[in-house]
């Protein structure tokens, strides 16, 4: 068995699962992608929604990165993408608004490259 192991590292098929990063109590802030909230792990659940704030998915995002944002708070919270990125086809630099009490997967399927990001967005019923 760690024979197989190996051979699937060497071969780059393999790779011990990683400690996802989880960031509870947040505050969203800022009403514009520049001054929103820069996220910086894969779970965010945000307990304080202002109206009109928002967070930036994390810069320097790779295809294949998902970042799930939980909101808590009394108010609908924009996520923008970081840059020119785009969140299911919108327009650059455009938020994607998740309602109170909802959850939305954000998965980075690649475009362009650091700032320029495409994602998929898609919020729980």
């Amino acid at each position: 068995m760690i024979g197989q192991i190996v051979k699937f590292v060497r071969m780059g098929l393999w790779a011990p699962m990683m400690t996802p990063t989880a960031s509870t109590g947040l505050t969203a802030a800022g009403s514009t992608q520049a001054t929103a909230l820069a996220l910086t792990a894969e779970f965010n659940q945000f307990s304080t929604v202002a109206a009109s704030t928002g967070a930036t998915l994390p810069a320097g995002s790779e295809p294949g990165d998902e970042i799930l944002v939980i909101n808590n708070g009394a108010n609908a919270l924009a996520v923008y993408p970081t840059g020119t990125g785009t969140i299911n086809t919108g327009s650059a630099s455009a938020a994607l608004s998740v309602a109170a009490g909802k959850a939305a997967r954000f998965t980075c399927i690649g475009g362009g490259t650091g700032l320029t990001r495409t994602w998929v967005g898609m919020i729980s019923a």
